[in-house]
């Protein structure tokens, strides 16, 4: 298993990916099958080029593409210690394995190398128990919970926020 920063050569594996983890784990995320489907494969490019300042990482079985994640930054200058994991997936064949820790392993640890980020953040489904076990097992904590924040089919789901440090101390100068 390799896990490596996604380019554009990627996008159209990076699509296959995550329209099945739209469908196969809908409550899962904020976005939806609907929404995505029909984005544009160049749109998908454009946003893994080296200048687009996003980072999406993917798990490759080979020459597939079977796990990804996302590692953002708040940009706000009160906000920009932190940041936060978005689009994590692992496809169903490849559950199990421990791919979801390695994922959330290096996304921890590109995290700790953007200049002054000492926060992670992520948000995870109530009910998603492997998630949210995963989650704490590599130490994050809850630190709130937003009530039917999410419906899919009918179905409220509650989302639970968690965050951990990455730093044992914040820079000189802050408090």
């Amino acid at each position: 298993m390799v896990i490596r920063r996604l380019v554009s050569s990627d996008a159209s594996a990076f699509q296959s990916l995550r329209l099945q983890g739209l469908r196969l784990s809908a409550s899962a995320f904020g976005s939806s099958y609907e929404e995505e489907c029909d984005t544009p494969l160049s749109t998908i490019e454009a946003r893994f080029a080296p200048d687009s300042g996003r980072n999406m990482f993917g798990a490759f079985d080979g020459d597939e593409l079977v796990g990804i994640v996302g590692v953002g930054r708040e940009t706000a200058l009160k906000v920009r210690h932190k940041a936060f994991v978005r689009a994590m997936y692992v496809a169903q064949t490849h559950r199990g394995r421990g791919l979801g820790r390695q994922l959330m392993e290096h996304a921890l640890a590109f995290a700790a190398t953007m200049q002054g980020v000492q926060r992670m953040t992520i948000s995870v489904t109530a009910g998603n128990a492997e998630a949210v076990g995963l989650y704490e097992s590599l130490g994050f904590k809850e630190f709130g919970r937003e009530p039917d924040s999410m419906i899919v089919d009918g179905e409220f789901y509650d989302e639970i926020m968690m965050s951990r440090a990455l730093a044992a101390t914040p820079p000189a100068g802050t408090d």
